[in-house]
């Protein structure tokens, strides 16, 4: 990892190419998830960081016509172009701040996963975090059967004024959010 999330210029990057599926599994078999913690309106999510390759600030996006209205348009990225997701309208989050779009951050997904390069657009990229197992409820997010893209609600502790408390953290599945918009 770079520089932290959330700082201009910043990259973050999962594992290299070759040992990222071992770390992956390894990860998951110690009962750890690591994420990319971001904002969508006033909520927190997360996706995991190995299907994240690398973040980004906002850049000017070219709108292309007949397209789901989920997708934003292309950028030039380091001369490759790459397909923009405005996350937020594909999850259907109504969303009344006045935060400018140019604020926002891009992070690029891993290829392997969408078959070509794609970035998704969220208001702000917080933290890269490591969760046990016991920090996760998949059970809630059972209750939203018809949008299985919910993996579950990451419960992150927080120290306030010597009380402790629950962040909510709503950890999605990226993969099957654009399967159905053709990028998955």
């Amino acid at each position: 990892m770079t520089k932290a999330a959330g700082e201009k210029g910043e990259s973050i990057s999962s594992a290299g190419p070759n040992g990222q599926e071992g770390q992956k599994k390894a990860e998951r078999r110690h009962g750890k998830l690591q994420v990319v913690e971001f904002l969508l309106g006033k909520e927190h999510y997360a996706v995991d960081l190995f299907d994240v390759r690398e973040v980004v600030e906002y850049t000017s996006i070219t709108k292309l016509p007949d397209t789901p209205s989920c997708m934003k348009g292309i950028i030039d990225l380091r001369g490759e172009i790459t397909t923009i997701i405005d996350l937020k309208e594909r999850l259907n989050i109504v969303d009344k701040s006045d935060l400018p779009i140019e604020n926002s951050r891009i992070i690029v997904l891993d290829e392997k996963i969408t078959r070509a390069k794609t970035g998704i657009l969220v208001d702000d990229v917080l933290a890269v975090s490591t969760f046990e197992q016991g920090d996760i409820d998949s059970t809630s997010a059972s209750g939203a059967k018809e949008d299985a893209s919910i993996l579950g609600i990451i419960k992150k502790k927080m120290r306030e004024k010597d009380q402790e408390r629950n962040e909510l953290i709503i950890w999605i599945d990226i993969r099957h959010l654009l399967m159905d918009i053709g990028q998955g």
